[in-house]
């Protein structure tokens, strides 16, 4: 007994090992070589200098530098603000997709839609719309007498975050209705139905139903979006690259690590946005895990 479980215990690591080895190619070594380079100062414009080793040093000029301050802020802020609007949006929009009435398919198929078009497009999209000349969100708050005139909603600090938050929302809120609209197809109809008879209201039902056979569904939603919110890059890129303390903290990796080819520097800044995830992901992990046990 104790052979055979040995040898599958044997065959199981064997049939593991090539996607062992993938993982520790494509992911386990970049992760320690950009750990190894922020700890030297490799600066490409200056071979010369030998990329000598500087230990913590470029961790400590991080949390000196301002930019990078506010870079974190402006990411932790982001973050908050999306991950919170996407949350209600999205468990809005699944309730509405998870009734039963005439073309349902045609709204789920378009309420998907933002979610399918690259954040590429959508980043340039929401510029479009946004300008201050013929943008198309000027001219309805200009025939909804909201304004008097078009306004530079990207010149201002609080006009480039709201526009950035708006363009999120539309763009990701798709994928968390799809995550909960999961969750809520899981729950068997029987619930609600006894529910009704003891003479639960829908707010009641709600509460005491849905709510906690979705919460953790809506753990994992809020897991992906909030990894993927932390690490924006592209619509900050395309919509405002950075301008008006709208740069994220990867928008600010990119420019050490491609604008000033400073390896080390950036490299820190890349751990940092690791270890920040990975401090995410464990925090929504252990709470989806108390939710299974």
């Amino acid at each position: 007994m104790k052979s055979l479980q040995s040898r599958e215990t044997r065959d199981a690591w064997l049939m593991m090992l090539p996607a062992l080895v993938v993982l520790l190619v494509i992911a386990v070594y970049p992760i320690l070589r950009t750990f190894w380079l922020s700890l030297h100062e490799m600066t490409l414009t200056n071979p010369s200098s030998g990329y000598p080793f500087v230990g913590l040093k470029n961790y400590t000029d991080i949390f000196r530098d301002e930019r990078a301050g506010a870079s974190i802020f402006f990411t932790f802020k982001f973050t908050i603000a999306t991950v919170v609007l996407e949350l209600i949006v999205g468990f809005a929009a699944a309730m509405i997709m998870n009734k039963t009435f005439k073309g349902r398919g045609l709204v789920r198929a378009a309420i998907l839609i933002p979610w399918a078009i690259p954040t590429t497009v959508s980043a340039l999209m929401w510029k479009f719309i946004y300008n201050d000349q013929y943008g198309l969100f000027n001219d309805v708050l200009s025939r909804l007498g909201m304004i008097d005139g078009y306004k530079a909603w990207l010149s201002t600090e609080s006009g480039t975050f709201m526009a950035l938050v708006i363009a999120d929302v539309w763009k990701t809120a798709p994928f968390m209705a799809l995550l909960i609209l999961a969750g809520l197809q899981m729950i068997p109809g029987d619930l609600y139905e006894s529910a009704k008879i003891d003479g639960a209201n829908s707010f009641q039902s709600f509460v005491k139903i849905t709510l906690p056979m979705v919460r953790s569904t809506v753990l994992v939603a809020l897991l992906f979006r909030t990894i993927d919110a932390f690490r924006v890059f592209d619509l900050v890129s395309v919509m405002t690259g950075g301008a008006n303390g709208s740069e994220s903290v990867s928008l600010y990796a990119y420019a050490h690590l491609m604008k000033f080819l400073n390896f080390g520097y950036g490299s820190a800044v890349s751990v940092l946005i690791f270890l920040f995830v990975f401090g995410i992901s464990l925090i929504y992990m252990k709470s989806i895990g108390k939710e299974l046990t």
